[in-house]
């Protein structure tokens, strides 16, 4: 009767899901009809951002509940095929999403670690936790923790992770929505961000895992469309096939042969590029020279500019010049910090100034140190990407929501095609884009440059930038500041699309960043609501108390998330790939040990969660720039990304040393860990915990 029962919902959801993507389809088709009708792009933009937020707000409210398994795993009833979609939307966050096409536009090559190692996380999920997790039953990964190795101090550390890694990761997604918000609204970043907080709030503060899950399908439905169209649309307009996975190797063999033309100073493109790079090199060096001396600096500029500008009132200087020299002083820093942030940011363009770096070029560098160095990075992102991957706590929760086991492993392979759609396409959308930029952008007139340019400007210059370097009217490459962070946002605009389809990726964009957010809130809500105190304060609360206490905490995590985001601590990718590394760190040693060798016990995980964590988050904090900080020297030239590098053998390396130090566990611990590895005979029991 249950098996018919889990199929008359499975069918149901089939259904529904069903009518909504052509509902949304629909919807899309409408929008396009008026915009040909002359409906301004504004108006479009507040429909695909309020419809979908609102969409969710429904689904939301619909599932809400005050059963604590609903609210905690979603009744572990979700169908293998929904929850790896649900998964996918998880996983799929604004990095994903906003950040892995702009990534591989900037790095060419070496931004291909990220597409391998997240997809190969994959497998170490399938083979190493996702099925023992789910045999082991409960709630959270702290659960885990507590009940493998005994005692609060280990669940305490894994909450503590929990909530490190997943706060960092989170940040990342209110960023994402926040910029989205920010451009299609017209709202300052900082309040945008706090605007498109209310839209993650809806989707999870009421029915928590199982409002989660309902609306992260619907959210994956919005995002693989809203990046497959606008793909496919530049491989038609581009190659005339609509298969960009096919065509893209023909755009770049184009883009590469554009690269060198860019990059010879024999050719008249590439001259003008030279010419600007001289510019940027010249700047980056005279900053370079003023930061040996700041003080001394700031005082001898000022006094130059000043001299200047009254030698110029002496000769009658025509009004231009005079006007730009009048500029030059009132422009001129307030003060010697000022001046050093201003000069720390010229310092920066020496990057600019380099030749353009082929995009399929493997590990670039001057010479072969340098580029061991580069591969060197390539295999630790790889590793940190992967390992992090089977390590994040909000992922793994989501395997304690199926019905059995063998629901869990089919999961994984369904979450592994879903996120296979989006990452097969992301390195075409990055050479298509490129293609754009090269051949239609650059040499184009600063006169006639289009309004996306000013737009995405405005929204943050550090985003977008297109100075006219050697005042000769036209746009070099070097001239072009694009973040990663905005390519695929921007793509539609860039390739002339239709101001639909720039609705169509925000709305996807936003959707990934809400349902990943949603779910990163969610872990973090948990492990303190029944980690901390359900199981550690008052293990009598009543069910009412116990889901208050997780919605109180959840409006206040978020509420503290959305103002570190305010802040801009750092870019998109490098926090998603910093909770990576800290989530592998801090857990995958524990958690495979805890799986696999029965002689892991408490003191073992204690040592090894926090001397692992502990280093990844030392080396973050001392070389990567915090708030515009400066950085210390790296260890082997690895980057602080990739500090799981360092966290994982620790880590192991503590695990191993602290259980060998101390006793093994007791009998009950290590049939704990029989039942979870090896199947009953009779059937799949389905373990739901308590």
């Amino acid at each position: 009767m249950a098996t018919q029962s889990q199929a008359a919902f499975t069918a149901s959801l089939k259904k529904y899901y069903s009518f909504y993507t052509g509902g949304f389809i629909g919807f899309v088709i409408l929008l396009a009809i008026l915009e040909q009708m002359g409906v301004p792009n504004k108006w479009l933009g507040y429909m695909f951002l309020f419809a979908t937020i609102g969409l969710y707000a429904g689904i939301g409210i619909m599932s809400r509940t005050a059963d604590v398994a609903e609210y905690y795993v979603a009744g572990r009833r979700v169908p293998a095929f929904f929850n790896g979609m649900a998964t996918g939307a998880d996983w799929m966050s604004a990095a994903s999403f906003i950040g892995m096409a702009g990534t591989l536009y900037l790095t060419g090559f070496d931004g291909l670690a990220f597409v391998t190692g997240w997809t190969g996380g994959y497998c170490l999920v399938a083979l190493f936790l996702a099925p023992y997790l789910r045999k082991f039953g409960q709630f959270t990964i702290p659960d885990f923790l507590g009940a493998r190795y005994g005692g609060h101090i280990p669940r305490t550390i894994g909450v503590f992770a929990a909530i490190v890694c997943s706060f960092t990761y989170v940040i990342a997604q209110i960023y994402g929505v926040g910029l989205i918000t920010s451009r299609f609204t017209g709202l300052e970043f900082g309040i945008g961000v706090f605007v498109g907080l209310a839209g993650i709030l809806v989707c999870s503060f009421l029915g928590g895992m199982r409002a989660v899950t309902w609306t992260q399908v619907a959210q994956y439905i919005i995002l693989i469309v809203a990046y497959m169209i606008p793909c496919v649309w530049l491989a038609a307009k581009q190659t005339g096939v609509p298969v960009p996975q096919l065509v893209y190797g023909y755009q770049l063999e184009k883009v590469t042969a554009r690269e060198k033309v860019l990059n010879d100073a024999n050719t008249p493109e590439g001259k003008k590029e030279a010419e600007v790079r001289a510019i940027l090199k010249g700047k980056a060096d005279a900053a370079a020279a003023a930061l040996k001396d700041p003080a001394k600096a700031y005082v001898d500029n000022k006094a130059a500019l000043e001299v200047k500008l009254n030698e110029m009132k002496a000769a009658n200087a025509p009004a231009d010049q005079l006007k730009a020299a009048e500029d030059a002083v009132a422009k001129y820093p307030k003060d010697v910090e000022a001046a050093k942030a201003k000069w720390n940011k010229e310092k920066g363009m020496a990057a600019r100034a380099a030749p353009i770096r082929a995009h399929a070029d493997m590990f670039p560098g001057k010479d072969d140190a340098a580029r061991n160095t580069s591969r060197l990075n390539f295999l630790a992102l790889v590793f940190c990407m992967m390992v992090g991957t089977a390590s994040l706590p909000h992922i793994l929760m989501r395997y304690y929501t199926t019905p059995s086991v063998r629901d869990a492993r089919m999961s994984v392979f369904w979450s592994l095609f879903f996120i296979f759609l989006l990452y097969f396409t992301a390195p075409a959308l990055a050479v298509l884009v490129k293609y754009d930029v090269y051949h239609n952008l650059v040499g184009s007139s600063f006169a006639a440059l289009p309004g996306w340019a000013a737009a995405w400007a405005k929204v943050d210059p550090g985003l977008m930038n297109i100075s006219d370097l050697n005042g000769d009217g036209l746009v070099q490459l070097a001239e072009i500041v694009i973040g990663g962070d905005l390519i695929v946002l921007a793509t539609p605009e860039i390739a002339g699309l239709p101001y639909v389809i720039s609705g169509l990726v925000a709305a996807g964009g936003l959707a990934a960043a809400l349902s990943t957010a949603d779910g990163l809130l969610l872990t973090i809500a948990n492990a303190l609501s029944h980690d901390v105190y359900y199981k550690m304060i008052d293990p009598h609360a009543p069910t009412t108390r116990r889901l208050t206490v997780a919605k109180t905490l959840l409006l206040v995590v978020a509420v503290i998330a959305a103002y570190v985001t305010s802040l801009k601590p750092g870019d998109i990718l490098f926090l998603v790939g910093a909770a990576f590394s800290l989530a592998a760190s801090a857990f995958f040693p524990a958690l495979v040990c805890g799986v696999f060798w029965k002689r892991a016990n408490k003191l073992g995980a204690i040592v090894g969660m926090s001397v692992g964590l502990g280093t990844a988050m030392y080396y973050m904090y001392t070389t990567y720039p915090f708030f515009g900080g400066t950085m210390a020297s790296s260890w082997f030239g690895i980057n602080p990304i990739s500090a799981g590098v360092f966290g994982v053998p620790i880590g192991f390396l503590g695990v191993i040393v602290g259980s060998l130090m101390s006793p093994a566990p007791d009998r009950e611990v290590q049939e704990l860990v029989d039942h979870v590895r090896y199947p009953v005979l009779a059937g799949d029991i389905d373990t739901r915990g308590t």
